[in-house]
């Protein structure tokens, strides 16, 4: 059953629970917003060397590397404002990989501030994970979205005038 689950449900899962509700019946957001514009340029033009859009099941990896030989899977953000949730989408990546036998690190890239974040799947982040899972499915089962609630990550978002208006 979960298999409804997608990476981009858990990463919007850490930020609005309405968002993730709105993303599992289909109701897309603003694609022409800037931010996920300027989202898409950031991921099409980082790591150019590296592996790209790798699709497994339901994940799509923003990069793959040999890392000393080891699988390293990487996530590429615009900005680490949203640091949590795009690391529990990396582990969710990094969940699902394990269910299927293969063991990877991942990392989590913000190329506009230089910086790198390890990430581990651990066993306490592996609960965690599947917590959120249960959770996620929960919401899309439900007959309608939650509730709005304000939050700062508002402004910039791609449903802001679906969830406004």
């Amino acid at each position: 059953m979960y298999e409804e689950v997608t990476g981009s449900l858990m990463q919007s899962y850490n930020i609005c629970k309405r968002q993730v509700w709105l993303m599992a019946h289909q109701i897309i957001p603003d694609q022409e917003h800037p931010y996920i514009e300027m989202g898409r340029l950031i991921d099409d033009i980082s790591y150019d060397r590296d592996r790209k859009k790798l699709n497994f099941e339901n994940v799509v990896i923003d990069l793959v590397r040999n890392d000393n030989g080891n699988l390293l899977v990487g996530e590429v953000k615009k900005s680490s404002k949203a640091e949590k949730s795009a690391k529990m989408q990396l582990l969710f990546y990094l969940y699902k990989l394990k269910q299927n036998g293969i063991v990877a690190k991942g990392q989590l890239f913000f190329p506009e501030e230089r910086k790198k974040v390890d990430v581990y799947l651990t066993s306490e982040s592996e609960a965690e994970v599947t917590n959120a899972i249960k959770d996620i499915i929960d919401i899309i089962h439900r007959d309608k979205a939650p509730s709005f609630e304000k939050i700062p990550y508002c402004k910039n978002c791609g449903y802001k005038e679906f969830c406004l208006s």
